[in-house]
């Protein structure tokens, strides 16, 4: 039997009437829940996976938490479970694969982000205020900020409104540390480390100037005061290009007296190691405890 084009996605239903039989159907794509179908072409996209998921879901939903931060750029990881938030009923969708919260969410809290219904960007921080550690939290705010689909203004407007909610407190907290110039999770994960010890708090993406004050190259974060960088090194410095831009770079620093900290995925486990690295780093250059000054 010829193989039939159902699409990108289906249902058991709507197959059937196109004259699909129970083998096409099942033989042409995933089976997201009972009845509803992702092809295998398309399986791998979270994207085209929570588009597949609005055949079944009510009208009002939107995808919200970290299905909301994957959708609006801010996350790297899907959840095994597609989320929604929905507007309180009586009775709430109960299906394979589907996670649902309920919210009270007004027009501001939605937005529609490549056709798809997705919390805003202050309010999916909120809801993931309450299920994410502070220092996972200020990696997707900071994510959401330098990808423009969180507004400070916005965000403050939300936090405002948050009377007892879950997770509110900690939103809060951890707003007043994000900074859109991050350019990684792991460059927020060792700002927010580096921020909740007790050492100056560090600047993101500090420029380093040559003696004639021109700005040849930017640290991931420092102390401009004590000439003490903080770098991330990342999989793509393993290309060879990158690998002769950054002996450059480094190498412009070192000239100007800059004293260069490197850290790499292995030390992303916990705090330890670079709060402490830092605080050696500092010190030799100067800085003692109760000078909190960058």
């Amino acid at each position: 039997m010829e193989p039939l084009d159902l699409g990108s996605t289906w249902t058991w239903r709507d197959a059937r009437a196109r004259g699909a039989t129970r083998r096409q159907i099942a033989a042409g794509g995933e089976e997201l829940t009972r009845g509803l179908y992702l092809s295998h072409a398309d399986a791998a996209s979270f994207r085209a996976r929570c588009a597949a998921w609005t055949r079944l879901l009510p009208a009002d939903a939107a995808f919200g938490l970290q299905s909301a931060a994957v959708l609006l750029g801010a996350h790297p990881d899907p959840p095994a479970e597609v989320q929604v938030v929905l507007h309180p009923r009586p009775v709430l969708p109960q299906r394979r694969g589907l996670s649902v919260a309920v919210r009270q969410l007004r027009s501001e809290d939605v937005v529609v982000s490549g056709g798809l219904r997705v919390t805003s960007g202050a309010q999916t921080l909120l809801d993931l205020a309450a299920v994410l550690p502070p220092a996972e939290l200020v990696a997707v705010g900071d994510a959401l900020l330098r990808t423009g689909v969180l507004k400070p203004e916005a965000l403050e407007a939300r936090l405002h409104r948050a009377c007892r909610v879950r997770g509110v407190v900690r939103a809060r907290e951890c707003a007043a540390l994000l900074d859109g110039r991050a350019m990684s999770r792991p460059e927020s994960l060792l700002r927010y480390w580096l921020a909740a010890s007790d050492l100056p708090l560090p600047e993101p993406q500090v420029p380093v100037c040559d003696r004639r004050g021109r700005v040849v190259a930017h640290a991931d974060l420092g102390w401009h005061r004590y000439r003490v960088a903080v770098e991330y090194e990342g999989r793509q410095h393993a290309d060879a290009g990158q690998f002769g831009r950054d002996v450059d770079r480094y190498s412009l620093m070192a000239a100007d007296g800059w004293l260069v900290l490197r850290f790499a995925a292995r030390h992303l486990s916990g705090p330890a190691v670079v709060v402490e690295r830092s605080r050696g780093a500092l010190v030799s250059r100067g800085w003692r405890p109760g000078t909190l000054s960058c």
